[in-house]
């Protein structure tokens, strides 16, 4: 039985969810709010490693967010096992999403910017963000959607706050400064993907958040495209 979150966290990949916004999600445990975190595959291919396997890189990047998920404090971690790189946008997909939104009932939802215009940008993030949003409106609020959930006891709910990481346009900060070096330790537990953090790494990471913070009374922000979902 899936109890109820305050946050639901919805990324494509272990790891993504602490590059975007793990010290917003601190900040979230910290003030009281559950968070819960959805990772959509295993990330059964993210790495170099010429002898690795993508069933052991799976348990090993499971594993790891788990890790970093106890340091932050989040209470839930789920794993829908879709394989790396293989993310559609499919109304199977899309039900799975508005099942767990109706589950959870969260308040604020954080999930990965669909829209980013750079062309590196991983379609695993353009598809589960895109499908996130869909999942979030019009379909986890409508009733008439999926009647079948309905039977099961699962009532449309409204999220009021969508937070979107790694946006275009930035349009809402959160002070990280008392939460990034536990950010930073949420990132090193991923340590398939960061096997070295080197000083220079180190100095452009904390950077880019001072940057984010340049206009605020506070050193170090996360940056969010922030949605009001007040229809």
């Amino acid at each position: 039985m899936v109890e109820k979150a305050d946050v639901l966290v919805i990324v494509p990949h272990p790891d993504d969810a602490e590059f975007g916004a793990a010290g917003t999600v601190a900040k979230f445990v910290k003030s009281g709010k559950k968070v819960a975190y959805v990772i959509c595959t295993q990330g059964d291919k993210g790495s170099s490693d010429r002898e690795m396997k993508p069933e052991k890189l799976a348990e090993i990047r499971q594993a790891e967010q788990r890790a970093a998920a106890k340091i932050l404090g989040v209470s839930d971690v789920l794993f829908l096992s879709y394989h790396d790189q293989e993310l559609e946008y499919k109304p199977e997909f899309r039900k799975q999403l508005v099942r767990l939104i109706r589950q959870y009932r969260p308040q604020t939802v954080i999930t990965i910017d669909p829209y980013q215009r750079y062309l590196w940008w991983h379609r695993d993030h353009r598809i589960c963000g895109e499908v996130t949003m869909d999942a979030i409106f019009p379909y986890a609020r409508d009733h008439m959607a999926y009647p079948d959930m309905l039977e099961e006891g699962l009532e449309p709910h409204k999220v009021t706050e969508l937070l979107l990481t790694n946006p275009d346009k930035i349009n809402y900060r959160v002070d990280i400064t008392d939460f990034y070096d536990t950010k930073l330790a949420a990132i090193a537990a991923h340590k398939s993907q960061v096997a070295e953090i080197t000083p220079e790494r180190l100095e452009r990471f904390r950077k880019r958040f001072t940057e984010i913070a340049k206009d605020e009374d506070y050193e170090l922000g996360e940056g969010f495209h922030r949605v009001d979902m007040w229809w």
